[in-house]
């Protein structure tokens, strides 16, 4: 039997850590053909996403799998990041932390069911319906 890795107990850990100690967790990603998460966001190949319980919904820290909804410009995201490809975890008040090797990671699980990115709309949204863009009260004051 292969013994398990120590990154997603480690990651557990910090994460349980800085949010006991009031720190906000934030993870270090780096992004591969594995990793769904808002491309726009991502930055030289990585992406530093906050993964505190204010920021995320659903969290779920798993073995291998990373799974969290989470807000980007006001629009809900589904991210899904395999461990592998966690590079660290720290408490962005202290830096606090620790990195980790990127080792290659695994499709997710669910084959041709992966979260995919949603497309974005096509044209301007309509202007009727309960969802219509409402003008802006705010005027430019000189």
């Amino acid at each position: 039997m292969q013994e398990s890795s120590t990154k997603p107990y480690l990651i557990r850990a910090l994460h349980e850590w800085c949010t006991d100690n009031g720190y906000t967790p934030y993870l270090v990603v780096t992004v591969d053909e594995n990793t769904v998460v808002p491309p726009a966001h991502v930055h030289d190949g990585q992406i530093t996403l906050n993964i505190s319980h204010l920021a995320t919904n659903r969290l779920t820290l798993g073995n291998d799998y990373i799974e969290f909804e989470s807000r980007f410009n006001g629009a809900v995201e589904h991210l899904f990041i395999p461990v592998g490809a966690v590079s660290a975890v720290y408490a962005r008040e202290t830096g606090a932390g620790m990195g980790f090797e990127v080792v290659a990671s695994r499709p997710y699980p669910g084959g041709d069911d992966a979260p995919e990115q949603p497309a974005p709309p096509a044209g301007p949204p309509p202007d009727d319906g309960p969802d219509a863009p409402k003008p802006s009260h705010l005027k430019v004051v000189k």
